[in-house]
Formats: C-alpha cells, sequence, structure tokens
C-alpha cells in the first residue's frame, strides 16, 4: 500500500515539474545577478521555476522508483502518467480557469477507470 502512496506522490511531483518547466525562463535566468540575489526580489524570482524543476524532478525520481519496487513497472508508469495527466488537466481547470469540455470530462473518467482497474487487479 505504501508503495501506491509513493506513486501519488510521484504523480504530485510530475504535476508541479511540469508547472516548474512553463514557468521557467531561460533567457532571463542569463540576465540573473547573484549580487542582487536577496535584495531585488524579481531577481530572486527568477531562481523559483529552476530550483522547483530540480526538486520535484528529484522527488518524482525518488519517489517513482520506490514504487517500482513492489509495483510492476508498467502498471507503475501507467498509473503515474495518468494520475499526473488528470492532475494537470485539473490544475488548469482550477487554476488557471481553462475550460473543460463534456468530451474531455468522459475522457478523464476513463482513465481514473483505468487507474482503479489497475490498482484493484495488481
Amino acid at each position: 500500500m505504501i508503495a501506491w502512496f509513493y506513486l501519488l506522490i510521484a504523480s504530485t511531483c510530475e504535476i508541479c515539474w511540469i508547472y516548474s518547466l512553463k514557468n521557467f525562463q531561460f533567457k532571463k535566468l542569463l540576465e540573473f545577478k547573484f549580487s542582487l540575489l536577496f535584495t531585488d526580489k524579481a531577481n530572486f524570482m527568477l531562481l523559483v521555476p529552476g530550483l522547483g524543476y530540480i526538486l520535484f524532478g528529484v522527488g518524482n525520481i525518488i519517489c517513482f522508483s520506490k514504487a517500482m519496487k513492489t509495483i510492476p513497472p508498467s502498471v507503475a508508469f501507467a498509473v503515474w502518467m495518468a494520475a499526473a495527466l488528470i492532475g494537470v488537466k485539473l490544475v488548469e481547470v482550477i487554476m488557471l480557469k481553462e475550460p473543460v469540455s463534456m468530451v474531455q470530462l468522459v475522457f478523464i473518467i476513463f482513465i481514473l477507470i483505468g487507474i482503479i482497474g489497475l490498482k484493484i487487479y495488481n
């Protein structure tokens, strides 16, 4: 059961990693000045997505590898990716106010049914 919890944490880290990557601004990071790290908030905020990218990426790898010690890799990967897909869509709808259609909801329900099925029959 703890492996499934690790898989859920890995999926959550994957979602956060995706949005860290989305907000990462490499061109602006090249203009970063270490001398203004703690004095200029805008300069400090350039680092946040990069740090999130690293931390959530490492957390994702650690939790996913721990989950795969007891869950077969094919099942772990399918559930991890499906949960991350659903999580990304939820963030888009709830936080970013993106529209969602009935067709999308139907397919999200299909994905959830797949996750539940893999959990029950594994």
